[in-house]
């Protein structure tokens, strides 16, 4: 894989500099179930007729649906386009969503819905690391590909799982990104503020871990503060992270719960750092702080959404302007769409009649696939598609910028 890396100058309290990194090129009695669907293998799972059908569970409710609708309506808008076309090979391809209101309980009880009733050929596009830890054994007992979930859990990655595929780098490639920004910047107390769920730990862990890689730079946690995800309420949080005097302050946790962080900080005069992770939701983020978020950097996964010099970005732009929805351009939204792509590129090579095995094995072919200036790379023993990741900075306007 093609590596990258990247500088650039902002000013936040002085010139910062960012650097960037990649190639942007659960329970129950599933077994009887699952083995008649393995005894139906014969047959293309889903894709019978008119369609091939890919099922997806997402918080689509609650305080954190920004995420999971996003990502589908990015999804949709490339699917769209390939069936405006005529499909794949004369199939149209059908995503259906449930909501799972970001609760592990749900996201099992939908996956066994989408496997044991829809019998979909996949599944695609499952937001946060809880969720997508109670679908993935589901998929892999019933061998189905379970493909572009929106999380960075090392945990989903590690061990090696044939049925899982990957098309954003992980929490570990970021926080690493972060720790390197960090020492740049010559500061060195940090605080972390996470959530205390899998997502909030796997940040954490990798943070911890990018800062033993790092030893000697003199960067160091000096507070650790979890929060109930999802929550507003991050007074302890708050009052844990400021006794430690930290120079920074890196946010494990979604845009709700960052916000309100970032809100009062500033309010109680902290004018230290912060930072987060691609999960954050950025362009949620930023509506959330507006111009008070002034300085806020956030680790990026996928390129910036209208950032017209890609070719994945300017077809993105495109067809959300062919749908009427110029302005609705998001983080969430183009990973769904390069998900799609990457989808589409697998089950072409799938061939006319695809089954579950075709797909997962179409897929490993996919060696430094460009799909327009973003580069998938999967193979046999590796389903992690991309290592790319860069910094961006909210400005005064509240706009997300490189």
């Amino acid at each position: 894989m093609q590596l990258q890396i990247g500088v650039k100058r902002w000013r936040i309290a002085g010139l910062l500099v960012a650097c960037a990194i990649g190639s942007i090129g659960a329970g129950g009695s599933y077994a009887a179930t699952a083995a008649a669907n393995r005894s139906s293998a014969g047959r293309a799972e889903a894709a019978g007729g008119d369609t091939i059908l890919l099922g997806q569970s997402a918080a689509l409710s609650g305080p954190t649906a920004m995420l999971g609708k996003e990502l589908g309506a990015g999804a949709r808008l490339y699917f769209d386009y390939v069936n405006q076309q005529g499909g794949i090979y004369g199939r149209r391809i059908e995503l259906k969503s449930l909501d799972d209101y970001n609760e592990p309980d749900t996201a099992a009880k939908n996956t066994r819905e989408l496997i044991e009733q829809d019998r979909v050929l996949a599944l695609f596009g499952y937001v946060d690391t809880e969720p997508s830890q109670a679908a993935l054994p589901l998929a892999t007992e019933a061998k189905v590909p379970f493909f572009a979930p929106f999380t960075g859990s090392q945990s989903l990655r590690e061990p090696f799982n044939r049925y899982a595929f990957h098309v954003r780098a992980g929490y570990n490639e970021e926080t690493a990104a972060i720790v390197r920004q960090i020492e740049t910047t010559g500061l060195k107390r940090v605080a972390v503020v996470y959530n205390d769920d899998a997502y909030g730990k796997a940040g954490l862990a990798g943070l911890e871990r990018a800062l033993k890689t790092a030893s000697g730079s003199g960067v160091q946690i000096v507070a650790r503060e979890g929060v109930v995800r999802n929550t507003a309420e991050i007074g302890d949080a708050m009052q844990g992270s400021m006794k430690a005097k930290p120079d920074a302050v890196v946010m494990i946790s979604a845009y709700r719960t960052a916000g309100a962080f970032v809100k009062e900080a500033l309010r109680r005069g902290y004018n230290g750092q912060f930072y987060n992770v691609s999960f954050v939701g950025t362009q949620a983020l930023a509506q959330q702080v507006g111009a008070q978020g002034s300085g806020v950097i956030i680790s990026q996964v996928m390129p910036h959404p209208g950032n017209a010099t890609l070719p994945v970005v300017r077809e993105y732009l495109r067809l959300l302007k062919a749908a009427g929805k110029s302005n609705d351009y998001d983080y969430a939204s183009i990973e769904g769409f390069i998900a799609a792509k990457a989808m589409v590129e697998g089950l072409r090579r799938a061939g006319r009649e695809p089954s579950r095995e075709k797909l997962v094995s179409a897929l490993e072919t996919m060696r430094n696939v460009d799909l327009g200036g973003y580069i998938i790379n999967f193979t046999q023993d590796n389903h992690v598609g991309s290592k790319f990741v860069e910094m961006t900075i909210i400005n005064s306007r509240g706009q997300v910028i490189r």
